[in-house]
């Protein structure tokens, strides 16, 4: 081991808390150092998590574009509590009612309905419309995971704010058409299953409110990324940023920085002013 100052060698044996050479107190001459570094990284990390910080409020609260497409993006989820459509099927000794929404498949999952669905359509419960009931249904699963998809889409969106945008607007589209085709489907088996004995579609319309969403959404995005969604950094983040890769990959010895790393002029006047505040603080203490 060395001495930090004068570059004695120090024998491992040697548990004096001084170098027996110059006499420095090696602990609290290295401290020095440690805390400037600190220090460094601290100002450099701190960038990184401002930038983030501002990435969330460009997303959702960055204009009124962004805050009223968080309304939507919330009410696309509502929408899916709207039914779909209703089925309503009789057989000897028993009778039953599904809704086809994000309500009905919680319950069919959690009572086991839905796990029996193809036992259902393969039987002649549902044999007069079993290929349109089974396009339906898929249709339908179909819409669900866009909106989950579009809505996973809004909440990440801080991380590529452009690409968010971009999947929010091309997804809605196809929920939009998705929906419509939904609708369509649910029409018909409404009126193919009047006559039937054994099942009966009843018209809902949350095909119709997703529909709604969806196309806000879309037009909503559309309007953003024709305006530009830009987060508000603060001058000289990315320099810091870009520095802390540096620093990290080794490329960079933090060491060699200085401190502040980077300063704007806005900076350093807080700066002085906080450091005016606390010696002030200090000689009033000094003169109680």
């Amino acid at each position: 081991m060395k001495c930090p100052k004068c570059g004695g060698e120090i024998p491992f044996y040697d548990l004096k808390p001084n170098c027996k050479h110059c006499g420095v107190n090696i602990m609290y001459y290295t401290q020095n150092d440690g805390l400037m570094r600190d220090a460094k990284r601290t100002e450099l990390e701190s960038a990184v998590a401002r930038m983030v910080i501002a990435r969330i409020k460009a997303q959702f609260i960055g204009g009124k574009l962004q805050i009223i497409r968080m309304v939507f993006a919330i009410l696309g989820v509502c929408a899916l509590l709207v039914p779909l459509a209703t089925v309503k099927y009789s057989v000897p000794f028993y009778d039953g009612s599904f809704s086809a929404g994000l309500i009905g498949i919680i319950q069919g999952f959690t009572g086991g309905s839905i796990m029996k669905l193809p036992v259902f359509l393969g039987s002649t419960l549902f044999s007069q419309h079993t290929t349109l009931v089974f396009v339906a249904f898929i249709l339908i699963a179909v819409c669900l995971i866009i909106d989950l998809i579009v809505f996973g889409a809004f909440l990440l969106g801080f991380l590529n704010l452009t690409r968010s945008a971009k999947v929010m607007k091309n997804w809605a589209l196809v929920g939009a058409v998705i929906s419509v085709l939904v609708q369509i489907a649910v029409v018909i088996l409404n009126f193919i299953s009047k006559d039937s004995a054994t099942s009966q579609f009843t018209m809902g319309f949350g095909a119709l409110v997703c529909l709604a969403v969806y196309l806000i959404i879309y037009f909503i995005n559309r309007a953003i990324l024709k305006k530009g969604i830009e987060p508000v950094y603060r001058e000289n983040d990315l320099k810091r940023k870009e520095m802390l890769k540096k620093v990290r990959s080794g490329e960079v010895d933090i060491d060699t920085l200085p401190i502040p790393v980077f300063e704007s002029e806005e900076e350093r006047e807080e700066r002085l002013n906080a450091l005016k505040e606390a010696l002030k603080v200090e000689e009033e203490g000094k003169e109680l």
